[in-house]
């Protein structure tokens, strides 16, 4: 005879398995539930718009050089994609200054969410636009002495950016010069805009270095790329025996041109970026001025994340950097000295 429960216990039994039945199906509904709404949640996340933001690009040029691209690159690396997250509105006075403030009244009703700018003037007319958009700059200028910030350490107001102050070292580029070249006794200074802001400091900084080397200098007026054939001229004329040129943007918008007359002419110069000497002039003393403007993005990016340009200190280079070009020195006729090359940071040959 088989054993047999008792029929209650049976039944006890029974009602607690069926307990334990109904309390599992009502946890396996829970989890399907949860995961659903997961599931759901998920999707509508990522079907979110990604944010798109507009930058403005407000230029005294004509196009994108190499320099300008930089700052692309630099924006890409901080993770801006154009046509994704990014739409950049370009803005190019083709070399019209009196365009400028109507180029960035448009790109403030284009509700930009900063413009950046890469000269001095073109900054201010940015920033006499608008007290709103911030403005992020790239210039070879003084901020503060032309009133675009209060001081390098807090800009105030809504503009902030880089500035290699070109023109400090404009005295250091005469010292080279003349450490290269030791006959040189009448320098031939290209001024592209007399009224500049920044030249005239620029311009005092040559002069206290040119009568330190005995040098006499010969202004040449420049106000549009048709005068620099009829500015070479008369520099010739004026038995000069080498050149520099005041810090402008433009002089780089054309610096194949102005390297191609002064090598015309066999006539030696120092420049402030490397650029020209990548294009055929003799020596640079300056920024890197490609890895100088990548660092705009910098900026860009901390002001759309919420950062205000008044508490964003204006960046300055700490270094710079000698380029000699041995094969247009060759072409020229120059020799450059032994002590010179030794400190030079990059040589092309």
């Amino acid at each position: 005879m088989f054993w047999r429960e008792p029929t209650g216990l049976l039944n006890s039994r029974f009602r607690r398995s069926g307990a334990v039945s109904e309390v599992m199906e009502k946890k396996i509904i829970c989890l399907v539930f949860g995961a659903t709404l997961f599931a759901f949640g998920f999707v509508a996340y990522a079907q979110q718009p990604t944010k798109l933001y507009r930058v403005g690009y407000l230029s005294a040029g004509s196009g994108l050089g190499i320099t300008d691209e930089a700052f692309r690159k630099g924006l890409r690396e901080f993770g801006y994609i154009e046509g994704q997250n990014l739409a950049i509105e370009w803005r190019f006075a083709e070399g019209k200054l009196d365009r400028l403030p109507g180029l960035a009244a448009d790109l403030v009703r284009s509700k930009v969410d900063v413009i950046i700018v890469s000269s001095t003037q073109g900054a201010l007319v940015a920033k006499k636009t608008t007290q709103t958009v911030p403005v992020v700059f790239a210039i070879a200028d003084d901020p503060v002495e032309s009133g675009l910030v209060a001081s390098l350490a807090r800009p105030g107001g809504n503009a902030t950016g880089v500035t290699d102050l070109a023109g400090d070292l404009a005295g250091k580029r005469l010292e080279l010069l003349k450490e290269t070249l030791p006959k040189v006794s009448r320098l031939g200074v290209l001024v592209w805009r007399p009224d500049g802001p920044g030249n005239a400091a620029e311009k005092n900084e040559i002069e206290l270095a040119a009568r330190a080397l005995a040098i006499k200098l010969q202004p040449v007026e420049i106000r549009a790329p048709n005068d620099l054939q009829a500015g070479f001229s008369a520099i010739i004329k004026a038995s000069a025996n080498a050149f520099m040129g005041l810090t402008d943007t433009r002089f780089a918008g054309y610096r194949q041109q102005v390297v191609d007359l002064s090598l015309k002419r066999r006539l030696p110069a120092v420049y402030q970026d490397r650029l020209f000497v990548d294009a055929g002039g003799l020596m640079s003393y300056g920024t890197n001025r490609i890895e100088w403007r990548g660092r705009v993005a910098y900026y860009v990016d901390r002001i759309l994340k919420g950062a205000k340009p008044a508490d964003l200190p204006v960046e300055r280079p700490s270094k710079f950097e000698l380029v000699i070009n041995l094969k247009t020195a060759k072409q020229i006729g120059v020799t450059i000295p032994p002590n010179v090359l030794a400190r030079a940071d990059r040589i092309i040959k």
